[in-house]
């Protein structure tokens, strides 16, 4: 039998006191409900055991490399569309970042970041270069400045959002979002990365005229495009094999999948979907001619911290930080809460073990992508893939930051499994994730409308940040406006106006420029 859940006040932290986190201390922890079936209450086996607290957490050795390797052919794509963002655009000085080289940087930054995450917060998450940070540099930022001065911004961000995490108010501001929006985050994020799948794979795409719904199935309502039918390949194999809790379900599921797309191409020899509709959505899958590369790592140190204020003034340069700033601080706050809760790893207020640390190795991942020139690093979502598979521990986050590293090596390797196949097991653990709306009391309308709206929000703006800030206004307008105001914690004001001026962040920018 496993232990239930640590209350809050086991640790000594009173749960509806936010300011109280200020002060709480790392500390050993009792055993956790993860619902495996092994048992938690045995002595650790040896000292990788104790250290990771792996049969604490009711895992195992083997479940950590399997939930590890899962995670990283899940969000490996990263690798190849990093440096497809970044590389593709021009800066104000007319200069472009070299694709190779924002490759070897990207696979160095995730593998190092990932590492430190693991053993310092001992959490099964993976770091890389954010996907939403990074198209905002290269989409609304290096038209105004140059790379190096973007990402001396980046650097600059995550220097505040490490401030955050080490004074304690990155975790106040975590404890005062009711738990109802935690639940309601977790389930957005469900939505969000089955969404994702859904896009990446070809299932959901744009309609081409302007008449039709912003979305549809397929191509002109139909599936036509055989990537898109292993995705539902693999969809159906490895749900089957995680019903039936077959383990190493999900790895086995994406190693099958990806040998019949493997077969498929070499059949079709199907080329990329933007020549071909029905082609390949990111990587063709083919067995590399050579196996090893030489990264060049000439982009590390190529920024410049306070460039951009004297290029565009000090007020235009602190709106672009303050939108860097809010997007990575609360993008991440929401990823770890959904996937702590995934895991099993959440106390009863949503907070969990190491909460602190996690937050500042976080914040370092943003300045090491600036100083990389990668972009800001953070908390994958993908993540949800490996705990899916049983990952618990910040084991499976050494055996995914290995990965990347060797990834600077070998990036053909990376380029065999389709996204199509990863799509797939993003789906399921979106399906996964989505238990924990049994957590929101939908009866009571002032609860229901903020979840509600928070989890819609983030698949359809693509934006967990956006989800949770439009979940913590209306939190904090409904319950004040029909009088129950002590429910909402004096930080969730702050938060709340902070969101308000995110979201209205393009007319304050244009009317600050003049």
């Amino acid at each position: 039998m496993t232990s239930p859940t640590p209350t809050p006040e086991a640790e000594g932290t009173p749960e509806n006191e936010a300011t109280a986190l200020f002060s709480r201390q790392e500390e050993t922890l009792p055993p956790l409900k993860t619902g495996a079936t092994s048992t938690v209450e045995v002595e650790p086996k040896n000292g990788l055991d104790r250290f990771f607290s792996i049969t604490r957490r009711g895992s195992t050795v083997g479940r950590e490399i399997r939930g590890g390797i899962v995670t990283f052919v899940t969000m490996a794509y990263i690798v190849i569309l990093n440096p497809l963002i970044l590389g593709g655009t021009k800066d104000v000085a007319g200069h472009a970042l070299d694709a190779a080289q924002i490759g070897a940087a990207t696979g160095l930054t995730a593998g190092v970041m990932t590492i430190l995450f693991g053993v310092i917060a001992r959490l099964p998450f993976a770091l890389a270069a954010g996907l939403g940070i990074n198209s905002f540099l290269a989409v609304a930022v290096v038209g105004q400045v140059t790379w190096a001065e973007a990402m001396g911004l980046v650097v600059i961000n995550g220097i505040l959002i490490v401030l955050f995490g080490a004074t304690g108010i990155r975790t106040a501001i975590f404890h005062a979002v009711p738990q109802p929006l935690k639940a309601a985050i977790t389930v957005g994020i469900g939505l969000f990365i089955a969404f994702i799948g859904f896009v990446d794979s070809g299932f959901v795409n744009r309609t081409a005229g302007p008449g039709g719904p912003p979305v549809q199935l397929g191509n002109d309502g139909s599936i036509t495009s055989v990537p898109t039918l292993i995705f539902l390949l693999g969809l159906v194999v490895i749900g089957i094999l995680v019903a039936r809790k077959v383990p190493g379900g999900i790895l086995i599921g994406i190693v099958a999948t990806t040998i019949v797309a493997l077969i498929a191409q070499a059949v079709l020899q199907l080329g990329p979907s933007f020549k071909d509709p029905n082609g390949w959505h990111m990587t063709i899958p083919e067995l590399p001619s050579s196996l090893v590369t030489i990264p060049d790592f000439s982009l590390v140190g190529q920024f410049d911290l306070f460039g951009a204020f004297g290029r565009v003034g000090a007020l235009s340069a602190t709106m672009l930080v303050f939108t860097l700033v809010f997007s990575n601080f609360f993008d991440a706050m929401g990823t770890m809460t959904g996937l702590a809760k995934n895991a099993g790893l959440a106390y009863k207020d949503g907070t969990f073990p190491r909460l602190r640390s996690a937050f500042v190795v976080e914040g370092f991942g943003a300045v090491a992508g600036g100083m990389t020139s990668t972009s800001s690093n953070t908390v994958y979502v993908d993540s949800a893939s490996g705990i899916g598979e049983g990952a618990r521990t910040g084991l499976a986050s050494l055996v995914v930051g290995v990965l990347f590293l060797l990834s600077m090596f070998l990036t053909p390797l990376t380029l065999v499994v389709p996204i199509e196949v990863g799509s797939a097991a993003l789906v399921i653990v979106g399906a996964m994730m989505m238990g924990q709306i049994r957590e929101i009391k939908f009866t009571n309308f002032a609860v229901a409308l903020p979840a509600f709206l928070t989890i819609v929000t983030m698949p359809l703006t693509y934006s967990i940040a956006n989800g949770i800030g439009v979940g913590c206004i209306s939190w904090a307008l409904i319950n004040v406006l029909s009088g129950r105001a002590k429910k909402v914690h004096w930080l969730m004001w702050v938060v709340a106006a902070g969101f308000a001026l995110y979201f209205v962040r393009g007319p304050v920018e244009q009317i600050l420029s003049h």
